[in-house]
């Protein structure tokens, strides 16, 4: 019966969200009431620096960091953890399996587009186990060490991340992720107040209180079960717990409150969280997101531009912010502005070293445009040019079939 939750791989994608950023021990000043100096663990003046290139997203730089805070704690799976963490999601971010598109839409991950390197599968892989024997041999000394659980559940997070999304194997993945929650369930039974668990638990909760009542009970027969409530007050505890998870726990419930159409609390979340992380591109993207889903469009509109902007003026480095024009293209489109759509996807291909799969979502979207206003040919070029960019993937196919037959709303 268990794998008939195979059927339901969204479900498993965002059980695993938690997994993606479980890296540090750190205060967060955004939420703290006192003055106090972060905390990291293992104790090493070069975690500020590695955690601030984590989190604005330049991961060659936050792996060159981590990789000299191991190399001084060998023995501490906490360094291990923070190093598998940045080189699982770099490559994943590579992959394309961390669409920004996609996380517009409620998801942090979508399919992956590219495969995976053989020498970082290689390292991910000797992190985990590296990790686990320095987890596994301390609690085979004291059972009910909670910082060690801890660390074994986010090492097992981190596995069920690489097994589902790079190597694709759902069953092994699935294993995982209970036996994070159950490491991180054990945590909390021993100390309550070990607010850093609470991402794991309060994700899962939320997830599983959240299936149909026919998937609710498939999942019942792996002996887990879900409250949505409870998951939510999980997540602003572990959020505003100025641990660990503090960030990841944010963002997380970022995406949750959107889908209870809850957007002034998300947005809420997303004005502390952003200016923290000025290079992070992803998180005023959200806010213009969030606008936008509250009906709030033109102050989703100048938000759109803002990012752009950014992005124009160096500001995210060369991160693909290009996806702000899209979300503004998509804006104007279902005010049925169609000129100003076509004109901001139209910026994407103006960005040097456009992502190929935002600028052949660029390219579709302004050829539709196009042809609403009844310029076909200049419709037809863009459906050209999104095939010549990949002509095997679903946009490709959407276009060939638009030049076939012009588009209507």
């Amino acid at each position: 019966m268990v794998f008939s939750l195979f059927r339901y791989r969204p479900v498993l994608i965002v059980f695993l969200l938690p997994a993606l950023a479980q890296i540090g021990r750190a205060a967060d000043p955004a939420v703290s009431t006192v003055s106090r100096p972060v905390e990291f663990r293992p104790a090493d003046p070069l975690n500020q620096a590695a955690f601030e290139h984590y989190y604005n997203l330049d991961y060659d730089a936050a792996i060159q960091d981590f990789e000299k805070i191991l190399a001084r704690h060998p023995n501490d799976p906490f360094a291990v953890n923070h190093l598998l963490s940045a080189i699982q999601v770099r490559e994943l971010y590579r992959m394309g399996a961390m669409n920004t598109g996609e996380y517009a839409n409620d998801s942090f991950i979508g399919q992956a587009h590219r495969p995976a390197e053989a020498a970082a599968k290689q390292r991910i892989k000797q992190l985990v186990e590296q990790a686990e024997k320095l987890e596994d041999a301390e609690l085979a000394r004291d059972p009910n060490s909670v910082d060690m659980l801890y660390a074994r559940g986010v090492t097992r997070g981190q596995f069920a991340l690489f097994t589902a999304l790079i190597e694709r194997a759902w069953f092994s993945a699935l294993r995982n992720a209970v036996g994070a929650r159950r490491d991180h369930e054990r945590v909390l039974e021993l100390d309550p107040q070990y607010t850093d668990a609470k991402l794991v638990v309060g994700a899962h909760n939320y997830v599983m209180g959240s299936l149909s009542f026919a998937v609710k009970m498939a999942v019942a027969l792996a002996g887990l079960s879900g409250d949505k409530e409870k998951g939510l007050q999980y997540l602003k505890d572990a959020y505003r717990g100025k641990g660990e998870t503090s960030v990841d726990a944010g963002i997380v419930l970022m995406v949750f409150l959107r889908r209870e159409h809850r957007y002034g609390e998300a947005y809420e979340i997303a004005g502390e969280i952003g200016p923290r992380f000025p290079r992070n591109y992803l998180l005023p993207l959200e806010e213009a997101n969030l606008l936008r889903a509250a009906g709030k469009s033109g102050e989703a509109e100048e938000q759109y531009r803002r990012v752009w902007q950014n992005g124009r003026e160096g500001k995210y480095g060369g991160l693909h912010y290009e996806i702000a024009a899209i979300g503004l293209g998509d804006l104007l489109r279902n005010e049925k502005k169609y000129q100003a759509a076509a004109a901001a996807y139209e910026l994407v291909s103006g960005v040097t070293g456009a992502d190929p799969e935002l600028l052949q979502k660029a390219n579709l979207g302004a050829g539709e445009m196009y042809d609403q206003l009844q310029k076909r040919d200049l419709a037809v070029k863009k459906y050209e040019a999104v095939v010549a960019t990949d002509s095997g993937n679903a946009e490709a196919e959407k276009a060939r079939k638009r030049m076939k037959e012009a588009y209507r709303e």
